[in-house]
C-alpha cells in the first residue's frame, strides 16, 4: 500500500493569525522593534486572585487526571454564570469543560456533522471556523457580509443558503474580525429560521463580556425553548479574563449532544488541564471587577486606534461594538507600489508592513475578506501610537 497522506488534512491551512503572530515575536525576540496588531489576545496580565487560585489548586495536589468532560465545581460555575449573565438554565450533564473554546468548537461539529453535511458561515469569519467544518468532513457554506451594511447578517442571503443539506450555522457575536454586535431583531429572525428549517446554531460567546458604545451582547438560546433545544453556546475564559494560556474554554447545549462531544473529547486530548480547571472557577464566580477594567482600557484603545485610522484617507472602517479589533478596507492601496513591490492584495500589503514597517497584521484573505486587514487594539496605547505611525509613513510612501 503507497504511503498516502490524510485527504482530509491536506485540505487544512495552518492558521494565519497564529503564523503571523509567530513571525512578529520571533522578530522582536531577534532585537527588531515589531509592532504585533495581529494575536487576539489581551495585553493584561490574568487577575492574581485566579492566579491565586492556582496557586491553591496545586498545593491541594489537584494536579491529577479529572473528567475528561471537566470538574464538577468548574460545571457549577458554568451553570450559575449562564442563568446569571445570559437567563439560560442549564444542568452539569449539559456542560463539557475543554481545552479552550475552540476544542469546544470543533468537538461539537464533530458531533453533529455527517459527511456530505453543510455549514454556513457568515464572512468575513474567524479563521477557524471554514478548516474545523474540514475537518469534521462538512462543507463550508459562506454568506457574505459587507462593510456598507455594516456587517449586520443578511437574513436574506443566510436563508438563501439554507438547503437540506444544512446542519448548522456559526454565529459569532461580538464578532472576530469586524467587533460588530448582532442586534436582537437579527437574533430573533435567524432562530426563528433555525427553527423552521431544522439546523443547529453554534454559537461562539466568547467576547461577550467586551461590547461598547451600549451595545447589549444577547445569547441566541435564550430566545425560547425551540432554539435552546438547537443551540449549542461555546465560551471560554481566555479573553475575558485575560486567560488564553490557560486554554480552559467550555460548551452548553443538548444533553445528547455534549454526551458525544465528551465521547470525542475522552479519546482526543482526555481532561483539560486540571489546575487551570479550579482557576477558572474563581474567574467565573469572582473576576468580572477585573472584566470592567480591561473593557474599559480596549474602549480607549478602540477609538484611538479608529481615529487613526480614518484619519488615512486611503483606509476606511466601520465602528466596532465589541472584541478588540478593526477591520479595515484596504482596497484603495492594491495597485501602488513599495521599491517596486505591487501590492496585488492585501496578504502582500501586510507581508510588506510587517517587513518593512515591523508592524504585523492579519490580512482578509485569511478571514474570506480580501482587499482588508484585521487590527488588534488588544496592545498598549503606545504600541497603537507607534505602529499607525509606521503604518501612516509606509502608506505615504507608496508610489
Amino acid at each position: 500500500m503507497p504511503l498516502t497522506l490524510s485527504a482530509i488534512c491536506q485540505q487544512i491551512a495552518p492558521s494565519v493569525t497564529l503564523a503571523i503572530d509567530t513571525k512578529a515575536k520571533a522578530m522582536k525576540a531577534s532585537g527588531i522593534d515589531t509592532i504585533g496588531f495581529g494575536a487576539g489576545e489581551p495585553d493584561f496580565p490574568t487577575p492574581e486572585a485566579i492566579c491565586d487560585a492556582a496557586r491553591s489548586a496545586l498545593a491541594g495536589g489537584h494536579t491529577r487526571y479529572t473528567s475528561a468532560t471537566g470538574i464538577p465545581e468548574l460545571k457549577q460555575a458554568v451553570c450559575a454564570k449562564l442563568a446569571r449573565d445570559n437567563g439560560l438554565a442549564y444542568s452539569p450533564e449539559q456542560i463539557i469543560i475543554s481545552n479552550g473554546a475552540k476544542q469546544a468548537l470543533l468537538d461539537a461539529l464533530l458531533a453533529i456533522v455527517n459527511p456530505g453535511d453543510e455549514i454556513i458561515i457568515p464572512t468575513p469569519c474567524w479563521v477557524s471556523y471554514p478548516e474545523m467544518a474540514r475537518m469534521a468532513g462538512a462543507k463550508p457554506v459562506y454568506v457574505p457580509m459587507s462593510e456598507g451594511e455594516k456587517y449586520r447578517l443578511p437574513m436574506k442571503r443566510v436563508a438563501a443558503a439554507v438547503t437540506r443539506r444544512t446542519k448548522a450555522f456559526i454565529l459569532n457575536t461580538p464578532h472576530n474580525p469586524t467587533g460588530a454586535v448582532a442586534p436582537l431583531e437579527e437574533l430573533q429572525e435567524l432562530a426563528e429560521l433555525a427553527v423552521a428549517k431544522r439546523f443547529y446554531i453554534i454559537a461562539d460567546e466568547i467576547y461577550e463580556k467586551l461590547v461598547y458604545n451600549g451595545a447589549t451582547h444577547h445569547s441566541i438560546a435564550s430566545f425560547g425553548e425551540a432554539i435552546k433545544a438547537q443551540c449549542i453556546v461555546v465560551n471560554g475564559v481566555s479573553k475575558s479574563y485575560a486567560m488564553t494560556g490557560w486554554r480552559i474554554g467550555y460548551a452548553a447545549g443538548p444533553a445528547s449532544v455534549v454526551k458525544l462531544m465528551g465521547a470525542y473529547q475522552s479519546h482526543a486530548t482526555s481532561n483539560p488541564n486540571s489546575v487551570a480547571q479550579y482557576a477558572s472557577v474563581e474567574a467565573l464566580e469572582h473576576g468580572d471587577e477585573g472584566i470592567e477594567r480591561m473593557r474599559q482600557a480596549f474602549d480607549s484603545r478602540r477609538k484611538r486606534m479608529l481615529e487613526r485610522v480614518r484619519a488615512i484617507p486611503e483606509l476606511s472602517c466601520t465602528t466596532p461594538d465589541g472584541a478588540f479589533y478593526l477591520m479595515i478596507n484596504t482596497r484603495e492601496l492594491v495597485g501602488r507600489s513599495f521599491e517596486g513591490c505591487v501590492i496585488s492584495d492585501a496578504m502582500t500589503l501586510s507581508a510588506l508592513l510587517l517587513e518593512h514597517a515591523h508592524v504585523a497584521v492579519v490580512p482578509g484573505e485569511a478571514f474570506e475578506a480580501p482587499d482588508s486587514c484585521r487590527l488588534s487594539y488588544a496592545c498598549s496605547m503606545e504600541d497603537i501610537e507607534r505602529g499607525m505611525d509606521r503604518i501612516e509613513a509606509f502608506i505615504r510612501s507608496l508610489a
